[in-house]
C-alpha cells in the first residue's frame, strides 16, 4: 500500500476502502482532490484528476524520490507507474505498456508526456551522446504531433484530436536507442470547422514572420479564413504559446486558400475569385488550369471513353473541403512517417548488442458522449470497448498468474464481460461496421436513413442495440436518424449523418491525379494512388471503418503481448477550474472507466499482497520475534510469527514468496502498530543518537583538551629547556649570566617565568656577597640602601668608590689635623658612650644669615656634632640621633644637606673636601645614616632581594 500519507487525506488506494461502492469510491476520490492528493492507486492502476494548475511534483527531486523503488513504497504518482515499467522491462526482459485513457480534457497528453519525462530522467547514466540524442528526440516529437494533431475544442484548449501509441526501445542495459509512433484516426473535422482549429494553423497566422506570411500569400487576421470561423467567432488559442509553439512547415499552406474558394451558384458552376485559383497552383505546384478543372469537374471513364462531368454547387463545395481534410490528413500522417524514420532504431544487431526490450505508451481518446455523436465518437466508443475488455482480461489474467505462481487456490470472479459489444461493432456480416461496409458498396445512391434500415434489419433482436422504429415510445431517438449502443459505460445515442460519406474514400479520383502530379516531391509522395490512369481498373481501396477496425485488432494484440500498467484519467469539471469537483460527472467517468470494476475484480481474492522480504522490512518492528532481526529459518516463517502474534492468521494466504492479505482492515490495522511502535522507536533512535552526539563532543573535546595538554607540555619544555640552553654556563660568566636574554615564555608560563626570574635574581645576588667580609658587607648595605633610596634622584651617588665613612682621621682629607681629631672624637666617646663614628668629614656651615664658615661633621652611632676645625675640632654643637627628623639633600653638584630636627632647628652644610675633589659623598652619607639608624634590623637574606632589584648597579659597586 502506499506510504507516507495519512488518512486525512483520504485511502491511497482504493482496493483499501471498507466498503466497495459507488458512493465511497466517489467521496475518497472528491477528498483526495480536494487536498491536492491527484494520484490514487487501484492496485497497480493510478486514477489520475486533471488539477487544472501547476503542481510542484514532477520536479528533479521527485524523480529521485520514485527512482528504484516499488509502487507502494511512496504515495500514489505517475512516476511510480512508470518506474514500474522500467523496472520491470529491464529487470525481467520484459516488454510492457502504460495504456493512459480518459475524456477530452481528462489530462491524458500532459500524463504522457510527464511518463516520458520520468524516463529519459532515470536512464543514460553514463551520457552517452546517441542516447541523448534518442532522449531528445523522443521528447520533442510529442511537440510537433500536438502541433498537428490537438486542437482547442469546447470542451478542452489542447484536444489531442487523434491516437497515439509509442514504442521506446531499450538496449541490454536499459537505455532508450529509437521508438516507433502509431497514429489512429485523426479526426479531420478541425479543417472542416466542426468542432475547433488544429493548433499549428494559429501558431502559423501568429507566430510565422510577415515575410514567410507574404510568400504563402497569408494574412494575419484569422477572420479571412473560412475553416477558422466557427459560428462568426473566432476560436483562439493561447496567444502566449502561439509564437513559442510555432513550427515552420508549411505543409498546411494549401488549406488557408481551399476554404476561401467559394463557387459560383448559378446555371453553370464557377470560381468567384479566380485569384486564388492561381495561388494554390503556385502553393501546390501545379498548373492553374489543372487546379480549377479538378475543382469543377469530375472525369469519369464509362467503358473505353473518358467525359468531364461538371460538378454542382453543392459537389464542388464537397470535394473542396474533402480535398482540404484529406491533404492534412496526408500531411500528419507523412509528418508520423518523417518522425518514425528520425526515431527508429538504426544498426542494431541482436547477436551483438543483445536483445532490445521495448515500453509502450498509448495516449488515445477515451469514451465520448456529446449531445451530437457521429462516426468519429462511434469509433473512438468501439476503441474503448477493445480497451476495456483488454484491460479487465489482463487484470483477471495477471491475477490468476499470480495466484497461481505463489500456490494460491483461484476462485472464479464474475464481472461484465462486454465482449457482446464488441461483436455488435466488429463481428463479420453481422456488425454494425459489416452492414456500414456493405451500404458503401453497393452501386447506386445509398443515403444513411438505408443504413440505419440496414441496421434494424440486421441488429433488430441484439439486446445493447436499438433505435426509435425498434422502440417507438421512446422519444430521446428521432426518426430515421439515431439508434443507441448500450456500452459498458453507458447509453449512448448515435446519428447515421454522415456515417457512409465518412466511411468510404470520399476523394474524387482527379484530386489525387493532381497532387500526384505536382512537381514538389513531398506532395507527389503522399498521393501514391494518383499515379494510375482514369482508365485503370483498382481494387476498391479499404472503408475508414474497417482500416480503423485493423488498427485496433492489431493495437490490441500488441497491448496483450506485453506487461500491461494503466492510468485512468478524469476530467473533474467542464469549467477548468482546480477548486470544482462535478460530482455526476466525475462519477459518469468513473462508471464509463470501469474503475469500480476493476476494484471489485482486485479485491475479490486478497486486496493486498507484498513480498517477504518487504512485509518484513515495514512491519518487523511490530513484534518481538522480528525486530530488529529475526533468528528463524526463513522471511516467510519470520511473517507467519509476525501475523500470529497480531492475531491476524486467519485473514491471511501464504504463498511462495508473497503474503496475501485479505482485508484492507488488517492493513490498517498493521499500519496503526507499525506508526505507534515507529513513534517509539524514533524516540529512542533520538536518545541514542543524542547521546551519541554528545559522546562524539566529549570526544573531541577531550581529544582537544589532550592535544592543548600536550602542546602545553611540549611548550613548557621546549621553554625550560631553552632557558637550561641559554643559562647552564652562567656560574663561569664574567657577570654570571646577566648579559643573558630570557626566552619568550608561553602565556601559561608567564607567572613561571616572574618567579623564575626572581630566583635567578637572588641567586645572582648571592654569588656577589656571599665571598665579602662583615665591613665590605655592611658597606654594601649601606650602597643598597642609597641607591633604593636616590635612584633616579641624582646622577653620583658614589656608588663605584669605596665608602671610608670617617674622612676626617684620614691623611688624605686633612693631613695636619688628623691627629686632634682622633683625640676629641676618643673624648666625645669617653664622654657620649657611642659605640662607632659612621661619617665625620668637613663641610661649609651655611646659618641664617647666608654666611658660609669651615665647620666639621661627626655622626655616631648616638649624636651628631658640629666641630669648629679652626679650634681643633672643638664640638659647637651635639645633637642626638633620635632628635633628626630627617634628612633633605639637593639633586644638583652643591652636596647641600639639612638635617631636620625636632626644634626646627636644622642644621645646613655642605659637604666639601673631597680627595679628589669631584668626589660625591652625599650617597654616602645618606647610606649610612639609613643602614645605621632605619636598617639596622635587615637579616642577610632581605638584602638578597635589594640587590636583586637594583641590578647592574650592585654588580658594579661590588
Amino acid at each position: 500500500m502506499a506510504e507516507h500519507e495519512s488518512l486525512e487525506f483520504g485511502k491511497a488506494d482504493f482496493v483499501l476502502l471498507d466498503n466497495v461502492s459507488l458512493e465511497e469510491f466517489m467521496a475518497n476520490l472528491k477528498l483526495r482532490f480536494e487536498k491536492g492528493r491527484i494520484y490514487t492507486y487501484i492496485g497497480e492502476v493510478v486514477v489520475s484528476v486533471n488539477p487544472y494548475r501547476a503542481m510542484n511534483i514532477y520536479g528533479r527531486d521527485t524523480i529521485e524520490q520514485y527512482k528504484g523503488r516499488e509502487l507502494y513504497e511512496q504515495p500514489p504518482h505517475l512516476f511510480a507507474i512508470a518506474d514500474a515499467a522500467y523496472k520491470a522491462m529491464k529487470r525481467r526482459n520484459k516488454d510492457t505498456c502504460i495504456v493512459i485513457s480518459g475524456e477530452s480534457g481528462a489530462g491524458k497528453t500532459e500524463a504522457s508526456k510527464y511518463i516520458m519525462q520520468y524516463i529519459a530522467a532515470i536512464t543514460n547514466p553514463s551520457q552517452r551522446a546517441e542516447v541523448e540524442r534518442v532522449k531528445n528526440m523522443l521528447l520533442k516529437s510529442n511537440c510537433v504531433l500536438e502541433a498537428f494533431g490537438n486542437a482547442k475544442t469546447n470542451r478542452n484548449d489542447n484536444s489531442s484530436r487523434f491516437g497515439k501509441y509509442m514504442d521506446i526501445n531499450f538496449d541490454f542495459k536499459g537505455d532508450p536507442i529509437g521508438g516507433h509512433i502509431n497514429n489512429y484516426l485523426l479526426e479531420k473535422d478541425p479543417v472542416g470547422k466542426v468542432k475547433g482549429v488544429f493548433k499549428c494553423i494559429f501558431q502559423l497566422v501568429k507566430g510565422a514572420p510577415d515575410a514567410q506570411l507574404r510568400s504563402l500569400h497569408i494574412q494575419r487576421d484569422p477572420t479571412a479564413y473560412t475553416y477558422i470561423k466557427v459560428g462568426g467567432q473566432i476560436k483562439v488559442l493561447y496567444h502566449v504559446q502561439i509564437k513559442r509553439d510555432y513550427y515552420g512547415w508549411q505543409g498546411s499552406r494549401d488549406l488557408w486558400h481551399l476554404g476561401k474558394i467559394k463557387p459560383f451558384d448559378g446555371d453553370v458552376t464557377l470560381i468567384e475569385n479566380s485569384k486564388l485559383v492561381s495561388i494554390l497552383g503556385d502553393l501546390l505546384s501545379t498548373k492553374d488550369e489543372n487546379v480549377e478543372k479538378a475543382l469543377l469537374y469530375r472525369t469519369v471513364a464509362t467503358g473505353r471513353d473518358v467525359i468531364d462531368k461538371q460538378h454542382t454547387h453543392q459537389e464542388a463545395s464537397y470535394g473542396r473541403d474533402a480535398l482540404a481534410k484529406a491533404i492534412y490528413e496526408r500531411l500528419f500522417c507523412w509528418i508520423v512517417g518523417r518522425i518514425n524514420d528520425i526515431i527508429e532504431v538504426k544498426n542494431y544487431d541482436v547477436r551483438v548488442h543483445g536483445k532490445n526490450t521495448v515500453i509502450g505508451v498509448l495516449d488515445i481518446y477515451g469514451f465520448e458522449i456529446f449531445q451530437n455523436n457521429s462516426f468519429e465518437q462511434f469509433c473512438i466508443n468501439y476503441c474503448n470497448e477493445k480497451l476495456q475488455q483488454l484491460f479487465i482480461q489482463l487484470v483477471l489474467k495477471q491475477e490468476q498468474e499470480e495466484y497461481q505462481r505463489e500456490g494460491i487456490p483461484w476462485k472464479h470472479i464474475d464481472y461484465f464481460n462486454n465482449q457482446i459489444i464488441v461483436d455488435l461493432v466488429e463481428q463479420q456480416h453481422k456488425g454494425i461496421f459489416a452492414v456500414l461496409d456493405e451500404a458503401c458498396m453497393n452501386v447506386g445512391k445509398v443515403t444513411d436513413e438505408m443504413l440505419l434500415q440496414a441496421l434494424n434489419g440486421k441488429l433488430a433482436k441484439h439486446a445493447h442495440y436499438t433505435s426509435r422504429k425498434l422502440s417507438p415510445t421512446d422519444k430521446n431517438l428521432e426518426f430515421d436518424r439515431d439508434f443507441r449502443i448500450r456500452h459498458y459505460a453507458g447509453d449512448v445515442a448515435y446519428s447515421v449523418v454522415g456515417f457512409i460519406d465518412k466511411n468510404k474514400d470520399t476523394l474524387f479520383q482527379d484530386f489525387k491525379r493532381l497532387l500526384y502530379n505536382s512537381s514538389n516531391p513531398v506532395l507527389k509522395a503522399m498521393w501514391p494512388e494518383g499515379k494510375l490512369s482514369i482508365t485503370e481498373v483498382t481494387k476498391r481501396p479499404l472503408t475508414a471503418a474497417t482500416l480503423f477496425k485493423n488498427s485496433m485488432i492489431s493495437l490490441v494484440e500488441n497491448l496483450a503481448s506485453k506487461e500491461p500498467y494503466y492510468v485512468r484519467c478524469i476530467k473533474p469539471n467542464e469549467v477548468k477550474s482546480p477548486l470544482l469537483f462535478e460530482h455526476e460527472r466525475c462519477k459518469h467517468q468513473v462508471e464509463y472507466l470501469g474503475l469500480l470494476e476493476n476494484v471489485r475484480v482486485r479485491r475479490a481474492g486478497f486486496a493486498n499482497r507484498q513480498i517477504y522480504p518487504r512485509f518484513l522490512q515495514r512491519y518487523k518492528m511490530i513484534s518481538e520475534f522480528t525486530w530488529p532481526n529475526h533468528d528463524l529459518p526463513s522471511d516467510k516463517e519470520a511473517v507467519k510469527r509476525l501475523l500470529q502474534g497480531c492475531g491476524f492468521e486467519h485473514d491471511v494466504a501464504y504463498g511462495k514468496t508473497k503474503v496475501f492479505i485479505r482485508t484492507p482492515r488488517t492493513i490498517f490495522s498493521l499500519e496503526e502498530q507499525r506508526a505507534e511502535m515507529v513513534k517509539r522507536i524514533v524516540l529512542f533512535l533520538q536518545k541514542v543518537w543524542r547521546g551519541t552526539l554528545a559522546r562524539m563532543h566529549y570526544r573531541r573535546m577531550r581529544a582537544a583538551l589532550i592535544i592543548i595538554r600536550a602542546y602545553r607540555r611540549y611548550k613548557v619544555k621546549s621553554y625550560i629547556r631553552e632557558v637550561n640552553q641559554r643559562f647552564k654556563n652562567v656560574r663561569g660568566m664574567k657577570d654570571h649570566g646577566k648579559h643573558v636574554k630570557w626566552p619568550t615564555p608561553p602565556k601559561v608560563l608567564r607567572k613561571f617565568e616572574e618567579a623564575l626570574r626572581n630566583i635567578y635574581n637572588r641567586w645572582w645576588a648571592w654569588t656577589l656577597i656571599k665571598d665579602l667580609s662583615p665591613e665590605q658587607l655592611v658597606q654594601i648595605r649601606a650602597k643598597v640602601a642609597t641607591l633604593e633610596c636616590l635612584k633616579g634622584q641624582r646622577a653620583d651617588l658614589g656608588l663605584q668608590r669605596a665608602w671610608e665613612g670617617n674622612y676626617l682621621v684620614s691623611k688624605k682629607d686633612s693631613p695636619g689635623t688628623a691627629s686632634s681629631f682622633t683625640l676629641i672624637s676618643s673624648d666625645l666617646q669617653r664622654k657620649d658612650k657611642f659605640m662607632r663614628v659612621l661619617f665625620s668629614c668637613n663641610v661649609r656651615k651655611i646659618n641664617r644669615f647666608n654666611k658660609a664658615e669651615d665647620r666639621a661633621l661627626l655622626i655616631t652611632d648616638r649624636h651628631l656634632y658640629k666641630m669648629d676645625p679652626v679650634k681643633q675640632y672643638k664640638p659647637m654643637k651635639s645633637i642626638p640621633l633620635y632628635n633628626v627628623t630627617g634628612v633633605s639633600i639637593s639633586p644638583g653638584k652643591d652636596q647641600l644637606v639639612v638635617f631636620h630636627t625636632k626644634d626646627n632647628r636644622d642644621l645646613i652644610v655642605c659637604l666639601q673636601g673631597m680627595v679628589p675633589a669631584g668626589d660625591s659623598r652625599i650617597g654616602e652619607l645618606v647610606g649610612t645614616l639609613l643602614i645605621s639608624i632605619f636598617l639596622s634590623s635587615i637579616p642577610t637574606f632581605s638584602l638578597l632581594f635589594q640587590c636583586r632589584d637594583v641590578g647592574d648597579e650592585i654588580f658594579k659597586v661590588v
